[in-house]
């Protein structure tokens, strides 16, 4: 079900697995390498919290970005900062790796050097 927290859109884990195929869409986990080695939806990539600033002016201001986190309060935060930034299309997943059910994948997988990293 979807609801808004603070003005951002929160998707919960039914949600994210309807929309995990939508190339449209760019999902984005923004833990730590350790948390995000540890198990992490097959095919998102990391780009960890503190790395955003770096990367948000290259950042497709055109798509919808879902960030992730481990419960889904660091992916709030960060879906306001880019929010604010003139990223409007800016989700959390609301209950965040903790409430998710389907597939993972260990280990290291995708990590975000360059931003265009998000859109393949």
């Amino acid at each position: 079900m979807r609801s808004e927290k603070d003005g951002i859109p929160q998707w919960d884990r039914e949600e994210i697995e309807k929309k995990l195929e939508d190339e449209s869409i760019a999902f984005v986990d923004v833990r730590e390498p350790d948390e995000y080695e540890e198990g992490h939806i097959p095919g998102v990539p990391l780009l960890p919290m503190g790395e955003i600033p770096e990367h948000i002016e290259q950042m497709d201001k055109d798509k919808t970005h879902v960030f992730i986190c481990r419960s889904g309060g660091r992916s709030q935060k960060v879906a306001r900062y880019v929010n604010e930034q003139g990223l409007e299309r800016a989700i959390n997943f609301e209950g965040g790796m903790l409430s998710w059910e389907g597939e993972t994948k260990s280990g290291k997988e995708k990590r975000v050097n360059d931003t265009s990293d998000l859109y393949k």
